[in-house]
């Protein structure tokens, strides 16, 4: 099928409105979306799990194209990615809907949102890189939801960002379908992957997802594109948490992604429809940072939480510390401006150049006319 979202006359911001490439229609009549392993069958009029994805005429509509549910200058930390421009400022955003139904969402009002009104800040392709560069941004970061559902709006907004020297960040749950998750990653610079746990029970039941597709994702990304790839799991009291279940996270990712791959392990915090769940304690979180370590990981970390030795940076030689970080503050520094150790040499794992960025924890809305 011909790649309608890149004709200009497929897609307007004006209406938020754009044909999109990745559908077929059924012999009953029904349009079935093709973006993810979900695979919604919709009759005209109907939607799918996502929401902004929607058939429409006998073909599948993007509603949310050039609507956003906010613009923020962050961190990259906070994506979070720390070994990818470290320091730097990355002009984040996000749309509505998702295509993942996990009930511990921390972004549900934008993600489970079923009113399009969530969407109050319009803004082209162009005009979100040209904002990037006039605040300081190194790169643009679809994020808040999983930009998979938006993918059209992202690579249109990748392509101007790319035009324009800044790089292209994805946070997301990697629950895509292989050919459209090529066509997305070919204009990707650095991922955050969720992988939100290590069981098929617990994304069909908590997530509404499969593992074994995330996976097969993850697989993609580390060995057929150059995307800079980290991983973020959230550590849920009872669900994703045992030393086990760690383990052989771990070691899976070892094995089929490399000792390379940062880990990033964050506290959960009671939300949408997990509320009665505690908090995770920090021990938890230092534990399955020294499994990660043990299994082989060089980078794991600990997130949201205050942990100066678990957010750092050690060298994968020599041991010593060559990122200082106390939560998206930058402290010490022990890399060249190659990303090598200063104390052995070795080059640390990630995208480095020249000296930090300045950002620190700083975060700032942008408006759009």
């Amino acid at each position: 099928m011909t790649n309608l979202y890149a004709n200009a006359a497929a897609k307007s911001v004006e209406t938020g409105r754009a044909e999109t490439q990745w559908w077929h229609v059924l012999d009953d009549g029904r349009v079935q979306c093709d973006v993810c392993p979900r695979q919604c069958r919709m009759h005209d009029g109907q939607r799918g799990l996502c929401f902004v994805r929607g058939a429409e005429a006998g073909r599948i509509l993007l509603y949310s194209y050039g609507r956003s549910s906010g613009f923020c200058v962050d961190p990259i930390e906070k994506k979070p990615l720390n070994h990818f421009l470290p320091g730097s400022a990355t002009l984040s955003f996000g749309t509505a809907g998702c295509n993942l139904a996990c009930k511990f969402c921390q972004n549900w009002d934008m993600s489970k949102s079923r009113e399009m009104d969530t969407l109050s800040a319009a803004a082209s392709p162009l005009a979100i890189a040209e904002a990037a560069r006039a605040n300081g941004c190194r790169s643009v970061a679809f994020t808040y939801n999983d930009p998979t559902v938006f993918m059209e709006y992202a690579i249109d907004t990748a392509e101007a960002c790319h035009e324009r020297g800044l790089l292209t960040v994805a946070v997301t749950a990697g629950y895509q379908c292989a050919g459209p998750r090529e066509e997305f990653f070919r204009h990707i610079d650095a991922a955050n992957v969720d992988l939100k746990g290590f069981t098929e029970d617990f994304y069909r039941r908590i997530c509404g997802a499969e593992l074994g597709a995330v996976l097969e994702t993850l697989e993609y990304i580390r060995r057929e594109t150059k995307t800079w790839l980290e991983l973020t799991t959230l550590l849920i009291p009872g669900h994703n948490d045992s030393e086990a279940e760690i383990d052989q996270m771990t070691r899976w990712v070892v094995e089929h992604l490399g000792p390379d791959v940062p880990m990033h392990f964050s506290a959960f915090h009671p939300d949408w429809k997990m509320r009665d769940v505690p908090a995770t304690p920090p021990a938890t979180l230092a534990l399955a940072r020294e499994i990660a370590k043990r299994n082989g990981v060089h980078h794991a970390y600990t997130g949201n939480v205050h942990d100066t030795a678990g957010g750092s940076t050690y060298c994968a030689g020599c041991g010593a510390r060559v990122i200082e970080r106390d939560w998206f503050q930058i402290g010490a520094w022990g890399l060249d401006d190659s990303g090598h150790c200063r104390a052995c040499g070795t080059r640390c794992a990630g995208v480095f150049d020249g000296p930090p960025g300045t950002q620190g924890a700083r975060r700032s809305p942008v408006a759009f006319s």
